[in-house]
């Protein structure tokens, strides 16, 4: 890489890390803890690209976007957040950031995007804008990274007049992520209309309930053969709306060609909730906060059962879980008491033990073939070599630190990995450990 790239982070660890890793690509490096500073730089027209955090001592870096744009056109700003949220992803865009990343970030993808960045010497199209006084946070509740992954993907077509077709699992929350592509577009104050397989006998009225708003069409696995041709007919109808379809991912194979391709213009997949465990505390919170008692959490140990089990309902089991749990609760976290003898009761609940004589490997291998079974025919979202060794070594080195005590000297000898590597690892992982007693 060849340039000079600005960074404002107020953590100092990130500065160094980033000085380092940009200084040995190439690049020429300032950075500050200050938006005042960074502000400075850009107006003496210093930087060939900017990298800078969002929640800063003295201010908030997306605010500064526009006037970057203004004083410094075509400059690019990658912004980089630990509110990983929709609404950050979306501001982000609307305000012509180049690029977006969450925190935790990782560094060789941070320095792929910056090197496309001082290639590009661009920023993206303004979207137009978002509301300033809608709410951070929206129904729609993750932090994880294919969570990260999918607010992106909305980010980059919410405004763009292009039909969406939404795949994933029941429960998984496709109806909510069809509402928050329509709270988030310029159709916002337009009407938000979702039609089922039985609800196509009046074309015309459907069109009008419509207008310019958005229309969805759900669950298009349930589409027979005839509610199919009139789903194409008020395609036609509705010429002026924006387009939103849901449907399971087994699904497919009764599609028509023709309205396949009609809808499928842009394609999110919903990722199930096995795939982002790590989501199940905030939504847990999100959840309960929504109930009328005193339980607005769950412990650590409510935490880990919950991140063990299955979830072949997906977030729509999870809240009712969590709701029959919460009738009784007086605490203000849920715990293990009240949350095992309900996963006892659930459908496909593994068990907590493999069978007798069972080894590791046989216990991967029936997971792994009941997680493609669950797709029918159809292949699992892409990126599955990455997920399953997340979700291998993440128990493994909770484990293993707990064995040790928290010393992590000793659990990276008994892992029998570097102990950078580990602190990398727990890092990445978000892997919080105390000394205490280790167990031999």
């Amino acid at each position: 890489m060849d340039g000079t790239v600005l960074v404002a982070d107020d953590d100092r660890t990130i500065r160094t890390v980033l000085t380092q890793a940009l200084t040995r690509a190439g690049c020429k490096v300032h950075a500050t803890s200050s938006l005042t500073t960074l502000m400075r730089w850009v107006e003496e027209g210093r930087g060939d690209a900017v990298i800078s955090d969002v929640v800063m001592p003295d201010g908030n870096g997306l605010e500064l976007l526009p006037r970057i744009s203004q004083i410094r056109p075509g400059l690019p700003v990658i912004v980089i957040s630990a509110q990983n949220t929709i609404m950050t992803a979306i501001r982000a865009t609307e305000a012509e950031a180049f690029d977006y990343l969450p925190k935790p970030f990782d560094l060789p993808e941070l320095m792929r995007r910056t090197g496309a960045a001082l290639d590009a010497g661009h920023v993206r199209g303004k979207t137009p804008d978002v509301p300033p006084d809608r709410p951070e946070e929206l129904p729609l509740v993750g932090r994880t990274p294919v969570m990260q992954a999918l607010y992106q993907g909305v980010a980059r077509i919410v405004n763009i007049d292009l039909p969406v077709l939404i795949r994933g699992e029941t429960g998984a929350g496709k109806s909510l992520l069809a509402q928050a592509i329509h709270d988030l577009s310029e159709r916002r104050g337009a009407p938000f209309v979702t039609v089922g397989p039985t609800g196509l006998e009046d074309v015309d009225a459907i069109a009008a309930r419509v207008g310019r708003g958005t229309m969805v069409l759900d669950g298009l696995e349930r589409f027979d053969a005839q509610a199919q041709v009139r789903a194409l007919l008020l395609l036609e109808a509705c010429k002026g709306a924006r387009v939103i379809s849901t449907m399971q991912e087994t699904g497919f194979a009764a599609l028509n060609d023709d309205l396949y391709y009609r809808l499928s213009g842009a394609v999110l997949d919903m990722p199930p909730l096995r795939e982002r465990t790590d989501d199940i505390e905030p939504l847990a919170a999100h959840v309960l906060a929504g109930l009328s008692g005193a339980t607005r959490g769950i412990d650590a140990a409510a935490a880990d059962l919950l991140r063990r089990y299955g979830w072949p309902g997906n977030v729509r089991q999870l809240e009712n879980l969590l709701r029959h749990a919460a009738l009784d609760a007086r605490e203000p976290q849920l715990g293990r008491a009240e949350i095992e003898p309900l996963l006892a009761t659930q459908p496909d609940a593994p068990a907590a033990m493999g069978t007798e004589g069972e080894t590791l490997s046989d216990s991967v291998a029936n997971h792994l073939s009941r997680y493609f079974d669950m797709h029918g025919g159809m292949l699992p979202p892409a990126g599955l070599y990455p997920r399953i060794l997340r979700e291998i070594e993440h128990p493994l080195i909770e484990i293993a630190l707990e064995a040790t005590g928290g010393n992590q000297a000793k659990c990276a000898e008994l892992l029998g990995i570097n102990r950078n590597t580990l602190r990398k690892k727990m890092t990445e992982l978000d892997i919080r450990v105390t000394r205490r007693r280790k167990l031999m």
